[in-house]
């Protein structure tokens, strides 16, 4: 009996200590959901290099409006895969060629970040490097043998892996070896802008949400000192 339990309680715990595993090495995404102007520097990111693989089916465009967006400049600027602002973010290429290229279908990116976290989105873009033995050319340090190829690789510029052992343990770090158009820390600025509107994506009343959570937080507590003074009031020739 006690070793019935033991086992259930190792199963219970088991998906926590996987889940602390996984996210042990990801790094800390620095975005900021009330930044406007990042938000709209990451809308620019995903449409221009993540629209053309990766749907956005639970998001319309008309909702950029949101973070500052005029509709003018979504039909100008934005507007590549549809007809309409009231559309959904949709790709054009078909699934059945998608995963007959890639061997898997890409993900929806609206629902991404609630599936992985906004640390392990961050994390990913930032540590792609060449793979020869990839049929892309390519592999990644936090998604091991993905099948995505690095579609940023001429901003950031070409990683390798270096692999070094220490005791029992591999260390595993990126070193980058062929410059891109950008710096590391504009390459990075640049994810964490496009991680911030997919964070955004998924949950656009979001901030909406919160700020409405705090008036009625504040509403709760003016009332509960109300009622707690009308209380005594109304019970005071009892108690």
């Amino acid at each position: 009996m006690k070793l019935i339990k033991l086992l259930f309680l190792a199963l219970l715990f088991l998906p926590l200590t996987l889940l602390a595993m996984e996210h042990a090495q990801l790094d800390n995404a620095p975005i900021d959901p009330t930044n406007q102007a990042s938000l709209q520097r990451g809308a620019r990111t995903f449409v221009n290099y993540c629209l053309n693989c990766h749907s956005a089916n639970y998001m319309r465009y008309n909702r950029l409006r949101d973070i500052g967006i005029s509709e003018a400049i979504i039909k100008d600027n934005l507007l590549f895969a549809a007809d309409k602002v009231g559309d959904t973010m949709q790709v054009a290429m078909p699934k059945k060629d998608a995963k007959e290229w890639f061997g898997v279908t890409p993900p929806d990116l609206s629902v991404e970040v609630r599936a992985r976290g906004e640390n392990w989105i961050y994390t990913y873009l930032r540590s792609f490097y060449r793979d020869e033995s990839r049929p892309t050319g390519w592999n990644n340090v936090t998604y091991p043998n993905v099948a995505m190829p690095h579609v940023l690789w001429e901003l950031q510029g070409e990683q390798i892996l270096k692999v070094e052992k220490h005791g029992d343990h591999e260390v595993k770090t990126l070193s980058l070896v062929k410059l891109g158009t950008m710096t590391t820390a504009e390459y990075d600025n640049m994810i964490a802008d496009l991680v911030n509107y997919l964070a955004y994506m998924a949950e656009p009343a979001k901030n909406k949400r919160m700020g409405m959570g705090i008036l009625v937080l504040l509403f709760l507590s003016l009332m509960f000192v109300v009622t707690y003074y009308l209380k005594k009031e109304y019970w005071k020739d009892i108690h």
